[in-house]
């Protein structure tokens, strides 16, 4: 049956309706004194005139409906990878998405009105024979035991009014509920009321229930769904399939029984209805993050930029940069390589994980540390540390682009000493030993200490951190002499995107986590399209890219071959507390570091070469498991500065 149809079924048994529920009220009357019958009759009567008109002159402070046009209720944000997959859900208390009208089951309509009010579409708002009817009852009881209240009068309730048992809260909802059907339509109505409405377990509103309870949208619920659902309503725990699935089954009969009264349904109808099955969901409220390091991440951005009550009650719909599948690939790398480590012995408690596309400085994959639920401290974006010998491409792409050097210049790796305050710095290599005069390329692949030093004499302390304001690196640097060697505390995230736009030949956008942010109507809030800028020399960065392939060819990255040309670096600081390797090909950068929360050193024999770069080859030959292989540019393809 068409919703038409029993709107035009009800409007017309509205005076048959009227008149029987008098005879019925007088009926029911039977031991009541005759003072009491009176004064029953002469109430509901004048309910059923209009007589609360009159007494609306004493709610002058009662809340102005008309608010309504405006009313926005609160709703879930939802947050999905960049294909589409849903991630995450937050909510303040109400766990709602809202829906037209046109977007809900015509059974399910059917069903929440024949329980709840089956006149709706011909009372004006109170419906007096149900008034007198739970009067009646109250009145016999001596307590409250039946409500009277239409749908009007219970979204009035939801949306203005306490819940408190009074007579004046009673009269002042029946005032509103007439207002309100002055302003607004039927179906306006119904639509906010559906969409107010308590479900259950932290679940409001007609979609979301759908969505819990049957794991399907509001405007697909068969009958047999639709009536559990409608059922739910009067105690919404207490029906809860979750919670009792045969008292469910019970209170969905009674309200296919009074479906069938109605003539709503056919009497086949009804019995096919109870008899089938129930295939239920689950509890949608209180649902973990499928990569909750990356959620966290997302709704702090999404906090600074919009406030908590928007993101927590706005209904926003957030679409990340980062790929399901890569970022459990991600995840799965770190947990695996952690517990071989501590098989191995090497006492290295943490890693974190970044990585990010070149092409458009969107993060990919994030990985915080080796388990969210043992710590939700997110290392990727949080934890500062050294990078040590990592940190050395920005030295040396700063000596290229400064037109002084190319790959194949020599350097002095010979002892040096430089005034440091009232004493001397004087760097040394990592086996204390000197190799003299070698090529730049070499010093880079070796990772030689006193080389890199020199060079950052050379082109300027002061300008080697401009370079890195320019790649995004916001973290504080000082201009002290041992910064080429990695003195300085940054994130894996700042590496991971210094290092993608190096591969991407100078190419620089702000790495983010986010796409783009609707409202729920489509409205968008927020639009991270990538806009890169050449910030850094073509020439400069094919030339540190071509040096940093030697690092992983035959240099202190040799454990970072995956089968394809790849660029990266290695970083080990002296007191073996931080760990790195940071790399990249022409579509993927990635920064892995390990290490421990306290700072305390992983022993002798801790190298990015060889503790790191595995990591990295692992998770690399995953992640581009079907991605083409692609070379990199060659600085001849560029003009030298």
């Amino acid at each position: 049956m068409s919703t038409n149809t029993y709107r035009k079924q009800t409007a017309a048994r509205r005076s048959n309706h009227l008149t029987s529920g008098v005879v019925k009220f007088v009926q029911d009357v039977g031991q009541i004194s005759v003072a009491t019958l009176l004064g029953t009759t002469m109430l509901v009567s004048s309910i059923a005139a209009g007589g609360l008109v009159g007494l609306a002159i004493s709610f002058r402070n009662l809340p102005d409906v008309r608010v309504l046009r405006n009313y926005l209720p609160s709703e879930t944000s939802y947050v999905y990878d960049i294909n589409g997959t849903l991630l995450y859900s937050l909510h303040d208390e109400a766990n709602r998405e809202v829906v037209d009208l046109n977007e809900v089951s015509p059974h399910l309509k059917r069903a929440v009105l024949a329980i709840e009010d089956s006149y709706f579409y011909s009372h004006q708002g109170i419906n007096p024979s149900s008034v007198g009817r739970a009067l009646l009852a109250n009145v016999q009881a001596g307590s409250t035991v039946e409500g009277g209240s239409t749908i009007t009068m219970q979204l009035v309730k939801n949306l203005f009014l306490t819940p408190e048992q009074a007579v004046s809260r009673k009269v002042a909802e029946a005032v509103l509920s007439m207002r309100l059907e002055q302003i607004f339509s039927k179906d306006q109505i119904l639509e906010m009321y559906l969409n107010q409405v308590y479900w259950g377990h932290n679940t409001y509103g007609v979609e979301t229930a759908a969505q819990s309870y049957f794991n399907k949208s509001a405007k697909d619920l068969n009958l047999a769904e639709a009536a559990m659902m409608a059922g739910l309503i009067q105690a919404p725990e207490g029906y809860s399939p979750f919670v009792n699935y045969q008292l469910a089954k019970q209170r969905q009969a009674t309200v296919l029984g009074r479906m069938r009264q109605l003539g709503w349904i056919t009497p086949e109808e009804e019995t096919t209805a109870k008899a089938q099955p129930l295939l239920v969901g689950e509890i949608t409220s209180f649902r973990t993050s499928a990569a909750p390091y990356v959620t966290e991440a997302v709704v702090q951005e999404l906090k600074e930029t919009f406030g908590n009550d928007a993101v927590v009650k706005g209904g926003m719909r957030v679409q990340t940069t980062v790929a399901l599948d890569m970022q459990r690939m991600a995840e799965e790398t770190v947990r695996r390589n952690h517990e071989a480590m501590r098989a191995r012995g090497i006492r290295a408690d943490q890693m974190a994980l970044v990585a990010i596309d070149p092409r458009t400085h969107f993060v990919k994959a994030m990985v915080g540390g080796v388990n969210y639920d043992d710590s939700q401290f997110n290392r990727a974006v949080q934890a500062q540390r050294q990078p040590g010998s990592a940190f050395k491409p920005f030295v040396y792409y700063a000596a290229f682009a400064s037109g002084r050097y190319t790959p194949d210049s020599i350097i002095q790796d010979t002892p040096a000493s430089y005034p440091d305050g009232y004493e001397y710095y004087s760097p040394r290599n990592y086996d204390g030993s000197f190799m003299g005069s070698i090529p730049i390329r070499k010093a880079l692949e070796l990772s030689r200490n006193v080389p890199a030093v020199k060079l950052g004499q050379s082109v300027g302390v002061d300008h080697i951190i401009e370079i890195c304001r320019l790649l995004g690196i916001e973290s504080p640097m000082e201009p002290v002499i041992s910064l080429p060697l990695g003195a300085v505390d940054l994130t894996p995230m700042e590496m991971a995107g210094a290092y993608a736009t190096f591969a991407s030949n100078g190419w620089y956008s702000e790495p983010t986590f986010i796409v783009q942010v609707t409202d729920s109507n489509g409205n968008v809030l927020l639009d991270n399209t990538p806009k890169p800028q050449l910030i850094l020399d073509p020439w400069a960065t094919a030339a540190l890219t071509d040096v940093l392939q030697g690092v992983v060819a035959r240099g202190t990255g040799t454990g970072a071959q995956i089968g394809r040309p790849a660029a990266g670096k290695t970083g080990t600081t002296d007191s073996q507390r931080d760990v790195w390797f940071v790399g990249y090909v022409p579509q993927l950068a990635t920064a892995i570091w390990v290490g421990n929360d306290d700072y305390s050193p992983m022993g002798a024999g801790a190298t990015g070469g060889g503790y790191v770069a595995p990591v990295w080859r692992d998770f690399m030959q995953k992640a581009l498991a079907d991605v083409p292989v692609e070379g990199f540019r060659s600085p001849s393809e560029f003009a030298k500065p």
